[in-house]
């Protein structure tokens, strides 16, 4: 039955050069790596793996239990609380992904009798965390100022959230943070903001809402991910306490899956410790992005994602793999990944990159880019 059901649409995808397949990469390759997001260049740091490493002899290999069981341990209230004071929020809650962090804060807000307002750029994650909240959901246009406007305005729901990312995961552009806030706050609306490429990147490393002057207001909710700059995994939901409190006791995601790892928590706390010692990283991932943008002849990044367009998505895969066959991976970006439906290298740029590293990626790149071009 399932030959019959699946093999079509296999087919179709194929049709349309849209397979994805798995890759499974080697510990020890020495690639250029500009694929993940391993913005800060901790994942591989002596001093990460190290805290990892003690966190699994002292806590084991697993958290035992969801969250309200034995799933809490000192590690994760004490990185609740760094992470927390770091950013300038009053209290965070982490989830053990950064997917199950928006469909908790999400659902959990959501329901009958709330507004969800969502930029259509905006990540899976949350689209599919609108489609779970039994909420009324409005997509705007991208970066739409007067579009969220209206919505807000017209709306019959007592309650309302708009939704972005403060960068944008494939496109690397900014939202209007600082418009989207004062909105929110005139329409009695919270305003929640996806940081996933902002912790670490944007606005010294604290965020583009703390950049902003947003960290801290009783309407504004950020998210993050322990995946990225903070070289573990993980997600995190911080806001009032009063916010936390109410995931505690209505988040799904949170309540009915096991906590996250002890030793994710103790390389999450290495890296911020090792990113407010260190605090050049963050120039370094935009100085980084900035030689990669100006070798493809792209728009200037605002966080670590430098993305190019490309004429379809074989050409892309093609690209892809020409730059791997001379050591360097980049990452292909095909629909439905790509928000506008275009085609895209995508090079993610980090802070251990060197000038030798750059030079010779850019090379291979453009190169790659020329032939299937």
């Amino acid at each position: 039955m399932l030959e019959d059901w699946l093999a079509p649409k296999a087919a179709a995808l194929e049709a349309r050069g849209l397979t994805r397949r798995l890759r499974a990469r080697a510990a020890d390759d020495d690639l250029i790596d500009l694929a993940g997001n391993d913005y800060l260049g901790l994942s591989n740091d002596s001093r990460i793996i190290a805290a990892a490493a003690d966190a699994l002899h002292t806590w084991g290999t697993g958290a035992t239990a969801s969250r309200l069981v034995t799933g809490t341990t000192a590690l994760h209230e004490e990185l609740e609380s760094t992470l927390a004071a770091y950013v300038g929020q009053e209290s965070a809650l982490v989830f053990s992904s950064g997917y199950l962090a928006n469909l908790g804060v999400v659902t959990a807000l959501g329901g009958p009798g709330t507004l969800l307002v969502s930029d259509e750029h905006i990540h899976a994650s949350l689209v599919d965390a609108c489609r779970l909240s039994r909420s009324r959901v409005e997509v705007v246009p991208h970066n739409d100022l007067e579009a969220v406007e209206k919505v807000l305005a017209e709306r019959n729901e007592r309650h309302a959230v708009v939704m972005t990312e403060s960068v944008f995961s494939v496109l690397s552009d900014e939202a209007p943070l600082t418009e989207l806030a004062a909105m929110a706050a005139a329409h009695q609306a919270v305003l929640l903001v996806d940081e996933a490429h902002g912790l670490g990147v944007t606005g010294g490393g604290r965020g583009s809402v703390h950049a902003a002057g947003l960290a801290g207001l009783d309407h504004v909710v950020v998210t993050m991910t322990l995946s990225k700059s903070m070289a573990s995994q993980g997600g995190v939901v911080l806001g009032p306490r009063l916010l936390r409190e109410h995931l505690v006791n209505r988040a799904r995601p949170f309540i009915y899956d096991t906590g996250l790892n002890p030793a994710a928590c103790a390389a999450a706390l290495a890296a911020l410790g090792v990113l407010q010692a260190e605090p050049d990283r963050p120039a370094a991932v935009h100085a980084a992005a900035a030689r990669l943008a100006a070798a493809c002849d792209v728009p200037l990044s605002s966080g670590a994602v430098v993305s190019v367009p490309m004429p379809g998505p074989r050409e892309t895969v093609r690209a892809a793999e020409l730059c791997l066959e001379n050591g360097v991976r980049v990452g292909s970006f095909r629909p439905p990944s790509v928000p506008d439906g275009i085609s895209r290298l995508r090079l993610t740029a980090n802070a251990g990159l060197s000038t030798m590293d750059l030079d010779r990626a850019c090379a291979v790149i453009v190169d790659a880019i020329g032939q299937v071009s």
